[in-house]
């Protein structure tokens, strides 16, 4: 017998209980097979538009993007050059301290330069563009840019980064895609990218009409390796060849989430409208008269009056007082209700945070940091989720921040070189860079300094960062860039307070130390307690 055969007298089910197609719970589930870009081709621009309108209307969504900005890049994107020499075949170590020294200061300077020479569009230094690229990615799933050559007589370089909306990545005059032309992209018989397909305007800028039927094809690269276009996407399946946000499957509990603040908000508001509320069989105008309200004034009708000698006794009591406050004397079957206001019970509920939890998975963060609610947590909770997330964070900054850094910095250090103000191995000339790739991808490595990663206990973690140099298992190299700090900096200025103590001849204590006393055996108790507390 068959495999077919097994599988119709099976009822047309196999042994997995997830394909079951008569389980009421998965029968009208039906999955699409196509292509992930198939499945994009016309659902992206309104995945990409509701996830800009959330984050630009959500307050919990606006915060994700400024943390992962915050966790990845920081308040400075520093480059650490780290050419391998294995590779060059150099030997000479003064060459590539000098090699170091030099393109660090010259970047780094660059990079933080008021004029924004990097930009093209002058708007936004280094830094702010690597944490614009971040944030484009949480919304679009890729970031998109091209290299300008701006040959102007004021710029120390030509070298200038165009940040580009991916909305402005597409067909041609909306022509359909084929084996070799997807989503704007020129692709090769192995799906590698050969040139891109950008619209002059964004497509719904109303201000340039002319050019939204208008389109600029930019060759990936130059015959000569020149990077012209950079695309950077996060690939779920292979042959994908546009991004997709990483909120998408999070949209709808953030859309539902925003309309349960609301909900709660507009019963708390109802609930306040009414302070207070009375039960009596009397007319509205002699409740209004017995609360205080004025009797010659029109509303009060004349048929209250004749009332009037039934509760003149307790009208004569509407001037006690209690703590200044008047007390009225209300007249027989007449109640006063104090309505309790409006208390926006539903926020903090479990349910909404069942919802938080959810969305914060989704976005590579904790729950704690997501809504920022830390009143549950404690150190053990607050290190294993901090850790969760600062795993998330160094990809995320790998994939994005570094290779988008990179891509700028490979481009900005193949014309520093070309003008000759690096400095090469002897015997070598900028011709050497173009006479293997490989020479110019071992000149280029580098890492970056990002954002500091942060401590919750300073002492303890301050104490195993030593421990980790002193037993080799670190460098001081990674540990000062855990802190967002470069370690030849620290070590010159370091080196510059020495000099200057040693000069003025001051003498320091380690007042931080910790100093060993004994102790009674009476004091131990206290001092278990106090160690339980530091555990805390």
């Amino acid at each position: 017998m068959s495999d077919i055969d097994d599988y119709k007298n099976l009822g047309g089910q196999g042994g997995l209980e997830a394909a079951n197609r008569t389980n009421r719970e998965l029968a009208t589930w039906q999955a699409s097979p196509l292509p992930l870009d198939a499945l994009m081709r016309f659902d992206k621009e309104t995945i990409d538009d509701r996830a800009r309108d959330v984050i630009l209307n959500d307050g919990y969504a606006s915060g994700v993007v400024s943390i992962h900005k915050d966790n990845i890049v920081g308040t400075q994107f520093r480059l650490n050059a780290q050419p391998n020499v294995e590779v060059l075949g150099i030997t000479d170590e003064v060459w590539e301290q000098d090699f170091q020294r030099i393109v660090e200061a010259r970047f780094n300077n660059t990079a933080i330069s008021s004029k924004n020479w990097l930009d093209a569009s002058g708007v936004n230094d280094f830094t702010a563009m690597i944490r614009q690229a971040v944030g484009m990615f949480l919304i679009h799933g890729e970031v998109l840019a091209v290299a300008e050559w701006i040959n102007e007589a004021r710029r120390p370089y030509a070298t200038a980064i165009q940040m580009i909306n991916p909305k402005r990545l597409c067909n041609p005059y909306n022509l359909m895609d084929d084996e070799h032309f997807q989503s704007g992209i020129e692709r090769n018989v192995y799906g590698r990218p050969i040139a891109y397909h950008i619209m002059k305007t964004h497509p719904y800028d109303m201000t340039q009409l002319e050019k939204q039927h208008q389109w600029v094809r930019v060759d990936a690269e130059t015959t000569w390796g020149r990077q012209q276009v950079i695309h950077i996407i996060d690939q779920l399946v292979p042959e994908q060849v546009r991004g997709i946000s990483e909120m998408v499957s999070v949209l709808k509990q953030m859309r539902m989430t925003r309309r349960y603040q609301d909900v709660v908000l507009q019963q708390a508001v109802l609930q306040a409208t009414y302070a207070a509320s009375i039960e009596s069989d009397l007319p509205a105008q002699m409740i209004a008269e017995i609360m205080g309200a004025n009797p010659n004034s029109p509303s009060f009708d004349e048929a209250a009056k004749s009332m009037l000698s039934s509760i003149v006794q307790h009208r004569a009591t509407n001037n006690i007082q209690l703590d200044g406050a008047r007390v009225p004397v209300l007249h027989p079957n007449t109640k006063l209700n104090l309505q309790q206001l409006g208390q926006p019970s539903g926020v903090g509920s479990e349910y909404e945070q069942s919802l938080l939890r959810h969305i914060a998975s989704a976005l590579g963060v904790s729950y704690e940091q997501f809504s920022r609610d830390y009143t549950k947590t404690n150190y053990s909770s607050s290190r294993a989720s901090m850790n969760e997330t600062y795993k998330f964070m160094q990809a995320r900054k790998k994939a994005v921040a570094d290779r988008f850094a990179t891509s700028i910095y490979r481009l900005w250090l193949e014309e520093q070189i070309n003008m000759g103000v690096i400095p090469l191995p002897k015997g070598k000339t900028k011709a050497w860079i173009y006479s293997n790739p490989e020479v110019f991808d071992a000149l280029a490595q580098c890492s970056w300094i990002g954002a500091a990663r942060g401590q919750i206990d300073e002492m303890k973690e301050t104490q195993a960062s030593i421990l980790r140099i002193s037993a080799g298992l670190s460098t001081m190299e990674k540990e000062a860039a855990n802190h967002g700090l470069d370690w030849r900096e620290l070590i010159k200025q370091r080196k510059r307070e020495q000099d200057l103590i040693a000069a003025m001849g001051v003498v320091l204590s380690n007042g931080a130390e910790k100093q060993v006393v004994s102790k009674k055996p009476s004091d131990m108790a206290s001092d278990d307690s106090e160690n339980e507390e530091d555990d805390l």
